[in-house]
């Protein structure tokens, strides 16, 4: 009864969360760069890119600390995760996080989240070719989570993160939190899956760079021209999304397992859409993966996506899993991602 009772309550709560931000959803318009750290949407984890994104029913690696935290009820033993990933315009994008089980008290994670790109030059309407100075940016996340079984069927979990962003000598920081829920029925595998991500504050640029001199009164003569002052930038919302899904086997022997996963996403940036996704495991050493991101998206360039994996074992419960996708970015050629994923 109590069980019952609190997971009523996580559910209201995930709801009035839900609710509460429904009036940045209902506009007919994508919203499409109108967040602040949008490097927040890159998913992790090659598994998961490879099955196009839907993953939150499934989430039962460390990547789960990305797509759905109450995933990480589901581990039995300690996961480390490292993602890497050329994202477009040569820019670099890496991951790491790491699971620990608790037992009966649920599983601690932790995650960094990095995003780099090379210095380029800074230039100025009177010195296009450069003014010899240079300048890089980088985004930062660094999170905390902890997700447990409520009953032997239904998990829950939450995240707590910080976030920086840097160019040049500009920053902005923000926090935020991801809650997630995760609901195995028994029905040939039937998951059910929910998460909403980057629920947090909005964020400013602030900096060096926006100190201006500046001539309160142009018009005026014999007054002081160059008053010290300082340009005050907007405030941007972090890119709030809502998604739920679903994945089964729909087809299980003892040597061999194909899942089929389905995500509804719905964004406070962009307009709603779906990933959907399969994975065939042999023995589960040999994996093989397809799916497709942002199905129904307008406008959207993302595609089809492919992946494969090879997990082998060491010392007997020490294991490996290297994985690795392709995803198609339409007009903006594609994106590869590797991963590594360690359990002992």
């Amino acid at each position: 009864m109590k069980a019952s009772s609190f997971i009523r309550g996580i559910l209201f709560v995930i709801g009035a969360l839900v609710f509460s931000v429904q009036a940045q959803f209902v506009k007919n318009v994508s919203n499409v760069g109108t967040t602040a750290a949008p490097f927040l949407e890159i998913g992790v984890g090659a598994r998961a890119i490879g099955m196009g994104g839907a993953f939150v029913a499934t989430a039962n690696d460390a990547s789960a600390l990305y797509w759905n935290v109450a995933g990480i009820a589901q581990l039995k033993r300690p996961e480390v995760l490292f993602v890497h990933t050329n994202w477009l315009a040569d820019i670099r994008f890496d991951y790491a996080g790491v699971v620990i089980p608790l037992g009966v008290y649920g599983s601690l994670g932790a995650s960094l989240t990095s995003l780099s790109m090379g210095e380029m030059l800074v230039r100025t309407v009177e010195e296009p070719e450069g003014t010899g100075e240079r300048f890089s940016a980088s985004d930062l996340a660094l999170a905390l989570s902890y997700g447990f079984n409520l009953t032997d069927r239904f998990s829950f979990g939450m995240t707590a993160k910080y976030i920086y962003q840097r160019i040049w000598k500009e920053t902005a920081q923000g926090f935020a939190i991801d809650v997630g829920t995760l609901f195995r029925t028994g029905l040939k595998g039937l998951r059910i899956g929910a998460a909403l991500t980057n629920f947090g504050t909005d964020m400013r640029m602030s900096g060096d760079n926006l100190l201006v001199y500046h001539d309160i009164d142009p018009y005026k003569l014999g007054n002081n021209d160059r008053i010290f002052a300082e340009l005050k930038t907007d405030q941007w919302p972090l890119p709030l999304i809502f998604q739920a899904g679903l994945a089964i086997e729909p087809w299980e022997t003892e040597q061999q397992r194909l899942t089929v996963a389905v995500d509804a996403l719905h964004p406070i940036d962009n307009t709603e859409s779906m990933n959907i996704g399969m994975e065939y495991a042999f023995r589960e050493q040999f994996f093989l993966r397809g799916g497709f991101r942002n199905l129904f998206l307008r406008d959207g360039e993302e595609g089809f996506t492919l992946g494969a994996g090879f997990h082998v074992r060491f010392l007997g419960n020490f294991q490996v899993k290297l994985d690795y996708a392709y995803a198609d970015f339409g007009r903006l050629q594609n994106v590869q991602r590797f991963s590594i994923n360690v359990a002992f």
